[in-house]
């Protein structure tokens, strides 16, 4: 795959792409070598940017860009993923320039993120599928000399960008289908996202699913909210709904007459009476999906 990105890159320029983050928690992986090849093969067509460069209003010095470069990149606020969201598939944008106005210009480029940061670099929700998240390792030994000799390479790697045929085919807006794009490292930054209350909704059911051995639970949302309020998580029926709906991809059902379980204040799993309301019901297929990670992947 990273022969591909590279030659989609090269050959075909307004191809969409997904984000590219690359994230190590040792030092001398290469990260920040791998965006001065970036630099040397794409030249001016390349800008290094800081997350204050990112966030400001101010554009016009990257709006036109191939690719956007950012090292050490901590972008875990909420409009910031917005935003990188939203500029990956984006066909124009506004650029603005200071003292001057705010212009349409096509928007074609491509963001590659690097990060000493494991866990949160950017936010990344379940069932995102706009980013390509890869665990560099670190170098066997140093080699100051590499991006020079990886310079002296630069003909030979485009000539064999040129030959090559590509190992996947488009498959989605982003070309690569979100099943290749799934990593343990996407994985590691989506659990850390997670909120408390839905984590804690995780284990309530899986609680609930193993203590009565049961291959689904059905729920409704006031239970729910009951039993986060036993936990000693108070949210309101609107968050639950919409952890169930947006990040789980949940569709209630029609009014049922359904078998309650609850938990109780002591932990253990218990039956209550049954009654009808409108269901949601949770798989312990779909829960092992949602334990990984990979809903909606």
């Amino acid at each position: 795959m990273g022969y591909d990105y590279l030659q989609l890159l090269y050959l075909r320029p307004l191809q969409r792409l997904p984000v590219l983050l690359l994230v190590s928690s040792e030092r001398n992986t290469g990260k920040t070598t791998f965006l001065n090849l970036l630099k040397l093969i794409f030249g001016g067509n390349v800008t290094f940017n800081t997350n204050e460069d990112f966030r400001s209003q101010f554009n016009d010095d990257w709006a036109g860009k191939l690719l956007i470069c950012v090292d050490e990149v901590l972008l875990n606020r909420r409009e910031d993923s917005e935003r990188i969201k939203n500029l990956s598939t984006a066909r124009s944008y506004k650029a603005e320039a200071k003292g001057r106005d705010r212009r349409e210009v096509e928007f074609f480029g491509k963001f590659v993120l690097c990060s000493n940061n494991e866990r949160n670099p950017v936010l990344i929700e379940a069932a995102e599928t706009r980013y390509w998240v890869r665990r560099i390792p670190p170098l066997t030994h140093d080699d100051q000399q590499l991006l020079a000799r990886m310079q002296t390479e630069i003909p030979g790697l485009l000539f064999f960008l040129q030959q090559r045929t590509l190992s996947t085919r488009e498959e989605s807006r982003l070309w690569f289908s979100p099943r290749l794009l799934t990593t343990e490292a996407l994985r590691r930054i989506i659990h850390y996202n997670r909120s408390k209350p839905e984590a804690e909704m995780l284990s309530i059911i899986r609680d609930i699913l193993d203590g009565e051995k049961l291959e689904e639970y059905q729920f409704d949302v006031s239970d729910m909210v009951n039993m986060l309020e036993i936990r000693g998580i108070r949210v309101d029926h609107p968050t639950v709904r919409r952890t169930l709906t947006e990040s789980w991809q949940l569709r209630s059902a029609p009014p049922t007459y359904y078998q309650r379980y609850t938990i109780t204040y002591n932990g253990l799993t218990q039956r209550q009476e049954s009654k009808t309301a409108r269901i949601y019901t949770v798989t312990r297929k779909l829960l092992d999906e949602l334990l990984n990670d990979v809903s909606g992947l």
